[in-house]
């Protein structure tokens, strides 16, 4: 074995996790592969908030790669991660959008969420944060945030549109854009159930190429030097996001990426038979990584980063050690370079109506939807305090445009449920102050 090959299997432990380099490189490709998605979904969506698109597809990349590479060398696990899917609709339609704030103090609320991630994971109060948050509300915010982004993403497909009597209704079914996305939706969806590595991927580029021939997008080239980071880079608010007023939304961004995170590890953890009697070795490297990630990532401008369950298709593969890590985060620095592909892709498409469409990403947005709504079932539907609850937060988030909103129903509702049906000892008074906060903010934003 080559000096240097030796070199990086001693480093990665490469032999104890039974395991090589090759599998590894393989490995870390299939996971970029099937989350690369990302670097054209995540621009597409923030750039709406006026962060200039190159700009936003720099700091994906470039917070991506950072991050999983981290993970890799410090931490060890197969494990990519990258702008969080959630996170980046709260970012973009909540806090920019309806509320008014903007970009670059929203990014000041993510850097701080970062900051105090970074303390939580130093200490056991992480854990404590973890305990006392209802199960029910946990698994209703994943849904509530799938059902979001898909209606995100058949407003952006041009597939409903505004009504003045109904609120909403179908669009026109039969124009390019909308006939785009529905035959996108239907290859990525023909691919995922072929178990094809990097469905949504490919979906989006064979949905890129019908566009072009139906007018929809066009073609800007493949490779190019990328775009400067600039526009973006250290132009986060923090003075702003330090507003009284922000409070909740800072501590939304926390509470979306602790558990996405927790989720994440314990998940791919199991599948990778890293747990050992119920816990996740490094656990808390692994969680610093995510925060360190994430205000990397405002530094850059772009929104929360957080780990990806895409990682599983990298560990099926094969993938045991950090060494894939870094392969998906080179991978990331490596698709800096085709940026002409990535506008094309999702770049917008001016309707006649004066609408800007994203056809081509829409049917990603649809798809990753569902895929959040399988924590449904692990909701306790039988016991009313709990489904009540959790059923309004997976109701409000589409209807409001809003998972702050959501999340802050949930909590008040919860605890309302609790206290006055006498089962008040079996929450915690951290849920109590919560649901006060929430109350609290409401009435400052109506008052405003």
């Amino acid at each position: 074995m080559p000096k240097l090959s030796y070199q990086i299997a001693k480093f990665f432990k490469l032999k104890e996790l039974n395991t090589c380099i090759r599998t590894e490189v393989i490995a870390g490709l299939t996971t970029f592969m099937t989350m690369a998605y990302i670097i054209f979904v995540n621009p597409a969506m923030i750039s709406q908030t006026g962060i200039d698109f190159g700009s936003a597809m720099i700091a994906t990349c470039v917070s991506a790669a950072a991050a999983t590479i981290m993970m890799g060398l410090y931490v060890n696990y197969p494990i990519a991660l990258a702008a969080g899917m959630g996170e980046n609709a709260f970012f973009t339609y909540t806090v920019c959008l309806t509320m008014g704030i903007s970009w670059q103090t929203a990014l000041g609320c993510v850097f701080i969420e970062g900051v105090i991630f970074v303390i939580l994971t130093l200490t056991k109060f992480r854990q404590k944060l973890i305990d006392i948050i209802p199960a029910s509300i946990r698994y209703a915010t994943a849904c509530g945030i799938g059902l979001l982004i898909a209606f995100v993403g058949l407003i952006d497909a041009g597939f409903v549109v505004g009504h003045p009597a109904t609120l909403v209704t179908l669009g026109d079914i039969i124009s390019p854009p909308v006939i785009v996305a529905v035959f996108g939706l239907i290859v990525t969806g023909v691919l995922l159930v072929k178990k094809i590595r990097g469905a949504i991927l490919w979906g989006m580029l064979i949905t890129a190429v019908a566009g072009i021939f139906l007018g929809v997008v066009k073609f800007q080239g493949v490779v190019s030097m990328p775009p400067s980071m600039a526009p973006t880079f250290m132009k986060l608010d923090i003075k702003g996001a330090l507003n009284l007023g922000l409070v909740s939304i800072i501590f939304i961004f926390l509470f979306m990426d602790l558990f996405d995170t927790v989720g994440t590890l314990a998940g791919v953890g199991e599948m990778a038979g890293f747990m050992k009697n119920g816990k996740l070795p490094r656990a808390g490297k692994a969680m610093l990584t995510d925060a360190v990630g994430t205000c990397v990532g405002a530094v850059c401008g772009t929104p929360t980063i957080t780990a990806y369950i895409e990682s599983a298709s990298g560990i099926a593969s094969g993938g045991r050690s950090g060494l894939s890590s870094v392969i998906t985060g080179a991978a990331f620095l490596g698709a800096l370079f085709f940026f002409p592909l990535i506008k094309m892709i999702g770049g917008g498409y001016q309707s006649a109506n004066g609408f800007v469409l994203h056809p081509v990403t829409s049917p990603a947005l649809i798809i990753v939807g569902s895929m959040m709504l399988h924590s449904v079932t692990k909701i306790d539907w039988n016991d009313y305090s709990e489904s009540i609850p959790a059923f309004i937060v997976i109701l409000m988030m589409p209807l409001t445009f809003s998972i702050a909103t959501g999340i802050a129903m949930g909590f008040v509702s919860y605890a309302a449920l609790k206290l006055l049906s006498g089962r008040g000892k079996e929450v915690s008074w951290l849920v109590y102050l919560l649901a006060s906060l929430f109350i609290l903010r409401f009435v400052y934003l109506k008052a405003m």
